[in-house]
Parts: structure tokens; C-alpha cells; sequence
């Protein structure tokens, strides 16, 4: 087996997203679904951005946002994602190497602009995405790169890769690498707009491929369509080796088999912007795994590294997470090590 240079390698949708402070009045005079996402073709997003004034313009996308989280906590990362060689295209290169993340895909010369998702922010802090996926959509298996994959302890992937054929091929084959190298496969679910769009074949990839899950209740609760959470805790517990569930306010829970772990949330007091808080989750628990933590104390690290994020706009770091995660894991009483 190769040795590992890479701790985890993002795979997702490459964003750059333009945030804006609105009413709800603005959502619901323009009849756009809020809180969740939604997809958008050009001269759509074209329009959303015309009427707004943006607060920010920073670099996104899910798997983008973990592994940003990653190495802010002290993580080796790498992403693969589609970006177009224009300006929004070199700020998420310039960006994503900024963080210390290795990105090597190459990036299109022709055709579609790079992907940009407008995040519209209400003041109950809850996020509205409208999302143009340009180059983002055409990732394809010839940007998998298996000598990265072979070299990185997990791979992750985000479920909002799944509108392309294309996309899906990739994600297919990124999973085959990694179980051909003995790696592991994380997978987010997302969205619950992914999950009822493409549940049976989103079912099957985590049945087959993935090891470790992440989602919030809602989306477990659609993928095996019950409103019961706790039924949903039990559904999944047969088919991935751990399942980290989160809640919001009311923290997460962990299922490795018969075993449910609950971890209360982080308390915060100034919620700015829910952006990308289940990203930054994952990037705690997944670091909490690749330095060998307890399935309690991982969980803890993605609840000390989703408040951060919330605190302010944008859904990459403004601190060092390691830092903050060290500082807290010794107010708790945990050894630190990291």
C-alpha cells in the first residue's frame, strides 16, 4: 500500500460564493425557495445578482469548505474540482493554495464560467443558496487523479456532485481508487433537495462505497424516508461503518453499529451566517479520525469547528481553527494532541 502524503482529498463542486445580506421580504417577492438550494442556469443568477449588493465574494463549495476546515486544524489536504481559467477561477485557485491545500485540476479554457453560488442571508441567519454549477459540472473520471487518491487516508465527497452523468462517473471512480488502495470514502449527503432527486441511486454509492457518512436529521430522515430520526439512526447503522448525524442546536450523534453517541452543540451567542457549518463539522470529525481521537471526541472537534464558521460570513476559517479546537479540548478536560 502507498504511503499516505495527503490526511483527506476533497471532491466537489469548485464555488465561489458572492454573499448578500437580504429581507425575507426579497425571498418571498421574488418567489425563491429559502433555505436550501437551488439550482440556477446563467442569466438566472445573472438577475439574483443584479439585485443585490454583495457583502463578500470568497471561495466555497462543500468539499471545498471541509477540507479548508482541514487544514486550518493542521491537516495535509488536497481537492480536485473544475474551475474555468477566468477571474473567478484564479481567486478560488488562488484561495484554495492560500489555505495550504494542493489543487491540481486542470482548469477549462473553453465553455461554461466558473461556478458561483449567490448566498443570499436572512436575518435569522438562515442561508438561501442560488447556484450557477458552470465549469463545477464538468468534472469528469479524466480528473481523478489515482495517484492522489492512493496517497490520502480518506477521500471525500460531496453529494451535490450528482446532476452530470459525467460527475457521477467521477465520483464512481474516485471510490473504486480508494478501495483499491485500502482507503476510505466519506460522503456528505448535502442537501435534502440531492436526496429526493437521487435517493435509490445515492442509497446504493453508500451501501457499496462509503465508510463513513455525514448528514444533518433532515437528510437522514428523507434518505430512508421516515419522520422518525431515530428510526433513521437505526436504518443506517447497517450499511456505513459510522454515521455522524448533526442537529443544530441540539448537537450531533454518532452511530458506529449498536453504539449512539450524543455530543451537545457548541453555544454560541452572535449567529451570523449558518453557511457552511455542516462542512466545518466534518472537518473536525474527520480530523478527530486521521489523528486516531475517540468517535466522542471527533464529534467534539466538529462541534467546536462549526461555531466559528457560523459567526461570521463566508464558510472558510477566519481563525486558526487548531488553535481554537486545542484551547477548548483543554477547558473540556481532553488531551489535546493536535
Amino acid at each position: 500500500m502507498t504511503d499516505t502524503v495527503y490526511d483527506v482529498v476533497g471532491i466537489g463542486n469548485a464555488i465561489v460564493d458572492v454573499l448578500a445580506k437580504v429581507g425575507d421580504t426579497f425571498l418571498t417577492e421574488r418567489n425563491l425557495p429559502k433555505g436550501s438550494m437551488t439550482l440556477l442556469e446563467a442569466h438566472e443568477a445573472g438577475k439574483i445578482y443584479a439585485e443585490v449588493i454583495p457583502e463578500r465574494q470568497v471561495s466555497g463549495g462543500s468539499a471545498a469548505n471541509t477540507v479548508a476546515g482541514l487544514a486550518s486544524l493542521g491537516a495535509d489536504c488536497a481537492f480536485i474540482g473544475k474551475v474555468h481559467d477566468d477571474e473567478l477561477g484564479q481567486l478560488f485557485q488562488r484561495d484554495i493554495g492560500a489555505a495550504g491545500i494542493d489543487f491540481f485540476t486542470e482548469a477549462l479554457i473553453e465553455g461554461p464560467a466558473t461556478a458561483r453560488s449567490i448566498v443570499l442571508v436572512t436575518p435569522d441567519a438562515q442561508r438561501s443558496m442560488f447556484t450557477y454549477l458552470g465549469a463545477s459540472r464538468r468534472l469528469s473520471v479524466a480528473d481523478i487523479d489515482e495517484k492522489i487518491i492512493s496517497e490520502s487516508r480518506i477521500t471525500f465527497i460531496e453529494g451535490y456532485l450528482w446532476d452530470e452523468p459525467s460527475e457521477h462517473e467521477a465520483i464512481l471512480k474516485a471510490c473504486e481508487l480508494a478501495h483499491k488502495h485500502n482507503r476510505e470514502v466519506a460522503f456528505s449527503v448535502s442537501d435534502t433537495y440531492c436526496v429526493k432527486r437521487y435517493r435509490e441511486n445515492m442509497l446504493q454509492l453508500i451501501k457499496e462505497h462509503v465508510n463513513i457518512l455525514f448528514a444533518n436529521e433532515e437528510e437522514i430522515k428523507a434518505l430512508f424516508e421516515t419522520d422518525d430520526f431515530y428510526e433513521a439512526l437505526d436504518e443506517v447503522k447497517s450499511i456505513v461503518h459510522i454515521a455522524a448525524i448533526t442537529r443544530d442546536s441540539r448537537g450531533s450523534v454518532v452511530v458506529r453499529g449498536r453504539e449512539k453517541i450524543f455530543v451537545e452543540a457548541e453555544q454560541i451567542e452572535n449567529v451570523v451566517d449558518s453557511t457552511g457549518a455542516g462542512d466545518l463539522y466534518a472537518s473536525g470529525f474527520l480530523y478527530g479520525l486521521v489523528q486516531l481521537r475517540s468517535l466522542g471526541t471527533c464529534a467534539i472537534i466538529g462541534s467546536i469547528a462549526a461555531p466559528e464558521i457560523i459567526s461570521h460570513y463566508g464558510a472558510r476559517p477566519e481563525i486558526s481553527l487548531r488553535g481554537l479546537v486545542r484551547k477548548k479540548l483543554i477547558e473540556y478536560g481532553k488531551r489535546p494532541s493536535i
